[in-house]
């Protein structure tokens, strides 16, 4: 199969699945859905980062704006990592060669894990790549974006800064 068909097939599966899930707490002021994933460093589990500041993001290889938003999480990782910020990206690709790939073009210097399955995005209510949501210390969604363009950044970064205030850092 080509790469654009794959591609193609690949979106409408994921369409397919994320229509067909209930919208969950990914509201702002609910509890975000747990998440216990293998990673890039070992297992990840949202409960262990209760307490900071979690930039928690969606992706997957064949996403174009995913490409744009790696090195803008690089910065705010830099950034605010030491006020209490983690960023967290969710490979949702089937096979993690392609996220390896990715990864290999497009370094991360934050956590990274990876849900061939596809089950946390369907429990966060995911629609589109990327999709970002702001979990506070507590472990409640602060606000979810979908999509990711240079005219997202500024309004981004004000919201980590506004949570990370918020929890007095």
């Amino acid at each position: 199969m080509s790469t654009p068909t794959r591609r193609a097939a690949l979106l409408r599966g994921f369409s397919l699945l994320t229509l067909a899930a209930p919208a969950l707490a990914t509201e702002a002021g609910q509890a975000a859905p747990t998440l216990q994933l293998p990673g890039s460093a070992g297992a990840v589990d949202l409960a262990d980062l209760k307490g900071r500041v979690v930039y928690l993001d969606f992706w997957a290889s064949w996403c174009v704006p995913c490409r744009l938003s790696f090195p803008w999480m690089n910065d705010m990782q830099a950034r605010y990592g030491a006020r209490g910020l983690q960023v967290l990206a969710v490979n949702v690709d089937a096979k993690r060669a392609a996220a390896d790939t990715f990864l290999a073009q497009v370094p991360a210097r934050f956590a990274i894990a990876f849900d061939s399955a596809g089950d946390t995005p369907r429990r966060y209510g995911v629609k589109a790549m990327p999709t970002s949501v702001l979990v506070g210390p507590d472990g409640t969604v602060l606000q979810q974006h979908a999509g990711f363009r240079d005219d997202d950044r500024a309004a981004l970064e004000a919201a980590i800064v506004a949570a990370l205030a918020r929890a007095g850092r």
